[in-house]
């Protein structure tokens, strides 16, 4: 069996063995519901206090914020939406987002829509990069949030926050951020960015799946959308995950510590990669900005074939790799970032997603630009579109099943 060797880290990251072991006591040893009063529920409250502060240090909040624990990210987006807008409707009913907004926060914007609410999408330039005057026409007299992400889990872009926040505050209008894709790969200050809500994700910081939070500054007032026993300062209700919160809690602190080292090994790993493939294939092109981007992050489209198809071919070759986001890909539909910063429907069905991890190594990409432009070459063969001259395929197939022998 080929070994497999991801380059999607987006979709899907593994936890961290060290946060496993934090978490593993929190599901036998300390059982107990942190709303009990007895000891072993207050043991278990400590635990989810104790995460609520290291979560708070990964993106600089003061201890006097609040951080509300999720079943994940999409909830946490869904509450800062939902849970706003309900809370000051009296006060005005538009939201504006960006053409670039995962699909958690573009349709909960679109369900608030069907609820007597409005709302704005501001454009972005070719690099993805949302337009500050676009979004300083957008604001009304009737405007009470704005939602931008920070970095684009697809295309990489990172968005100027603080000068998008400065607009925001300058309006007294709140900015919600999505954090999930940026958070512990770049630094990120709430409080000096100027930010009032930002939503993590665990999985996203090698914590275990289905955690996710909320910072909601204080003095923003939000209300719940689930309704319950009144957990989590009666925001969030029902019981706690404790030992996912606990390990969302162990995540943070490591990725806090290790911040600049994973960043840079990263940045290493993504130019590496670029460089590569941009110098062996001939039209492809790199999406997203080419400096502001994350640093694990290298999106790039190649003319005349479909980035269905190169996934598959790269899957036998041990390589996972997406053609947008993991909550995209089940539809044929391209990618609604692309599109917004001005790339083709046939550009965009020709795009790869490469999303790399702290364990990822410099010899798997040196591995990943050999086994590509033969891929590619292909493909284009294959392809009407394509100027590429037709060849043997049954001889470029004994040569696919030749350097995939050298993983078995």
């Amino acid at each position: 069996m080929v070994d497999q060797i991801n380059f999607n880290h987006s979709a899907g990251v593994p936890i961290d063995e060290r946060v496993l072991q934090v978490m593993e006591p929190y599901f036998r040893q300390f059982y107990g519901n942190p709303s009990s009063v007895h000891s072993a529920g207050q043991q278990s409250a400590k635990a989810i206090e104790n995460a609520r502060v290291q979560v708070s240090r990964l993106i600089g909040a003061e201890s006097k914020d609040r951080i509300i624990f999720t079943n994940g990210a999409t909830e946490a987006n869904n509450l800062a939406l939902q849970g706003f807008a309900y809370r000051h409707r009296r006060k005005g009913n538009h939201i504006i987002i960006s053409q670039m907004e995962h699909l958690s926060i573009i349709n909960t914007a679109k369900f608030l829509s069907k609820q007597g609410f409005e709302y704005s999408q501001v454009k972005v330039d070719e690099y993805g990069v949302v337009d500050a005057q676009a979004l300083q026409d957008a604001i009304t007299d009737q405007t009470i949030l704005i939602s931008i992400q920070h970095g684009n889990n697809e295309v990489g872009t990172l968005q100027p926050i603080a000068e998008i926040a400065k607009i925001a505050n300058d309006a007294t209008i709140p900015l919600h951020v999505d954090a999930v894709a940026s958070a512990g790969q770049v630094p990120i200050e709430v409080t000096d960015m100027g930010i009032s809500m930002l939503s993590l994700s665990s999985n996203d910081i090698y914590g275990p799946k289905g955690v996710g939070a909320l910072f909601v500054k204080r003095g923003i007032s939000i209300q719940p959308i689930l309704l319950g026993g009144g957990q989590e300062y009666g925001i969030r209700s029902g019981s706690e995950n404790v030992a996912g919160i606990v390990g969302m809690g162990a995540a943070a602190e490591i990725a806090k510590q290790q911040l600049e080292k994973n960043a840079t090994h990263l940045r290493r790993l993504r130019d590496s990669l670029i460089k590569g493939v941009l110098n062996k294939v001939d039209e492809a092109y790199l999406n997203g900005h080419p400096k502001n981007r994350l640093p694990n992050n290298a999106n790039i489209r190649f003319a005349f074939v479909e980035g269905e198809a190169i996934t598959l071919h790269l899957s036998f070759q041990g390589f996972l790799v997406a053609t947008s986001s993991a909550c995209t890909s089940k539809t044929l539909a391209p990618s609604h970032c692309l599109l917004s910063m001005g790339v083709s429907e046939a550009e965009a069905h020709g795009a790869l997603q490469l999303t790399l991890g702290r364990e990822n190594t410099l010899k798997q990409v040196d591995r990943f630009v050999e086994v590509l432009p033969p891929i590619i070459k292909k493909l284009r063969a294959m392809s009407p579109l394509s100027k590429e001259v037709p060849y043997d395929l049954y001889e470029d197939e004994e040569h696919d099943h030749e350097h995939g022998q050298e993983h078995d």
